[in-house]
């Protein structure tokens, strides 16, 4: 088949392209060509950008679309617009953020999507103005638009937390970076609280997989494909890290009063008095799983960012975590107390 990856090789992209590859697949690159651009030779290339200049793209023709990067409304629709009756199946990569209710335990793909006024939609013209608040919405607003363009050819994908090789956020490398330096580690909240991510070779995998049978619809993407707590999450990465580290959990408040941020602070925790928590840790994948979609054991993924983590290089600025310093003070104030 004839892919077209609107992205480049950056994360997600990485695996996708090595995915479609291996399939036989002939693939198609658009982007800016900032990132990476002399990965994949036999890959073609074709440069533009999506938000200014799709020229690139006129008059070809393809069987998949897959939309990586795809975040304010305006730019997907002249994007699914001009690929409409040139390509077979586009393909969307949204996320679990476009529910209305981030509070409900055991989100499936029918239930309410969450809105956004046009007077935000359009003060938010860049990807750089996107907030966490507007985030959602506006993925929401994304899918609508290649619904709208795609009406019988529109594939849906929304992810959780991806995380693994490459990730640039830190939000789950931090955990794979700070478990082998060893010593006493915070660890936040309750053991026994759920949560979910999904390694984005499983997601590219899985997209991939659905998109050659041409299938459509909407689907979840996140795992594993049974409930993870926190504290089998920290202790097999521990164990797969070396086991040198010994955990102290910390309440949610205490570390609160700490001016500790959740999520970026210390990743994957999330008060629970805060309703995402419940949403981030149990959302259904059901439909995903009945479709082919397959999840690794935990350990390969992180012993696989632990192996790309170790070779990244010691000044790189990390994105997500608390610093050496700040830990430190934090569990000496907690077991005084």
């Amino acid at each position: 088949m004839k892919l077209l990856l609107i992205g480049g090789p950056r994360f997600l992209g990485y695996p996708l392209i090595e995915a479609a590859l291996k399939a036989g697949h002939n693939v198609t690159t658009f982007n800016r060509g900032r990132t990476n651009p002399d990965q994949f030779p036999q890959v073609e290339k074709l440069l533009g950008d999506r938000e200014q200049d799709l020229s690139a793209l006129t008059g070809r023709s393809f069987d998949i679309v897959i939309d990586t990067c795809g975040y304010l409304p305006g730019a997907v629709r002249q994007t699914a617009s001009l690929l409409a009756g040139s390509a077979r199946l586009y393909v969307f990569i949204s996320t679990i953020s476009v529910y209305a209710d981030q509070g409900k335990t055991g989100l499936v793909e029918e239930d309410e999507l969450a809105t956004i006024s046009e007077e935000e939609v359009e003060k938010t013209s860049s990807p750089r103005e996107i907030s966490p608040e507007n985030y959602g919405p506006l993925k929401a607003l994304c899918e609508k638009e290649v619904q709208a363009q795609f009406s019988d050819g529109a594939l849906i994908i929304r992810p959780g937390l991806i995380v693994g090789p490459y990730d640039p956020s830190d939000r789950f490398t931090y955990w794979v970076h700070r478990l082998p330096q060893g010593g006493e580690v915070l660890a936040p909240g309750s053991p026994a609280r759920p949560v979910q991510f999904i390694d984005v070779r499983d997601l590219a995998e899985g997209t991939l997989r659905l998109a050659e049978k041409l299938e459509t619809g909407v689907f979840n993407f996140t795992g594993p494909d049974y409930t993870l707590t926190m504290g089998v999450f920290l202790e097999e990465s521990n164990r797969v890290c070396g086991g040198n580290a010994h955990l102290t959990w910390v309440d949610d408040q205490f570390i609160l009063d700490e001016k500790i941020m959740p999520w970026l602070g210390l990743p994957l925790w999330i008060p629970a008095s805060d309703p995402m928590s419940r949403a981030l840790g149990a959302t259904n994948i059901t439909k995903a799983l009945s479709k082919g979609l397959t999840i690794r054991p935990l350990a390969e993924t992180v012993r696989a960012t632990f192996e790309w983590d170790r070779v990244r290089p010691s000044e790189v600025l990390r994105y997500a975590g608390i610093s050496l310093d700040k830990e430190r003070e934090v569990l000496e104030a907690w077991n005084k107390k």
